[in-house]
């Protein structure tokens, strides 16, 4: 998953860090391209925490709370919460197995890199 996510990051000339945790947030894989952003390294392993923590895209969380005030103000300070794009859920069919996370490019292309590496799932 992880080749595959560098892979996709090569097609789209960005540099990014790809973190692979389990069904419990623990980090199982992580890598970083050359010239990813620093800052990047604990974005992607928030979103593959809050992926596997709640077993929905990351980028799902804004529409879910963005009309409830005490959620949209409060919950965002919650550690390790990502509420944008860029981390998925990793099923083992109907199992969470995991999640990915996916940053260093626009909100777009690291969900992209995600969806790449989790085709690898479709063919299995």
């Amino acid at each position: 998953m992880i080749d595959k996510a560098v892979q996709k990051a090569t097609e789209l000339g960005i540099k990014v860090n790809i973190a692979i945790v389990d069904q419990g947030g623990n980090l199982k894989a992580f890598c970083r391209m050359d010239g990813a952003p620093l800052l990047s390294i604990q974005i992607a392993q928030n979103k593959a925490y809050t992926a596997a923590a709640f077993g929905i895209p990351t980028h799902q969380w804004y529409d879910m709370i963005k009309d409830e005030p005490s959620l949209r103000l409060g919950i965002v300070h919650t550690e390790k919460l990502v509420i944008f794009g860029g981390g998925y859920p990793i099923y083992d069919g109907k199992d969470l197995a995991g999640g990915i996370g996916v940053s260093g490019g626009s909100e777009e292309e690291d969900r992209m890199c995600c969806e790449a590496a989790l085709s690898l799932l479709e063919t299995v």
